[in-house]
């Protein structure tokens, strides 16, 4: 990812953090933002990640620093 994209998006950084606290600052941050760069490194962290971004219709993408860039359609 460009510094370009990654200043574009909303970068919520959740690593150290278990889950559900990644999903839970991930939905917190799209109240307010439509683009969203989500780090965490749990490993229950993308079942829930994916989960959530299932349920609510937000793209999800896999970013090159083990990341998700989440989006709003």
């Amino acid at each position: 990812m460009t510094n370009e994209a990654r200043a574009a998006a909303l970068v919520v950084d959740a690593r150290g953090m278990r889950c559900p606290w990644p999903a839970l600052r991930l939905a917190r941050a799209m109240r307010e933002a439509a683009d969203v760069l989500l780090l965490a490194d749990d490993p229950q962290a993308a079942r829930e990640v994916a989960a959530l971004a299932g349920e609510q219709g937000w793209t999800l993408t896999n970013d090159a620093e083990g990341g998700w860039r989440v989006r709003r359609d």
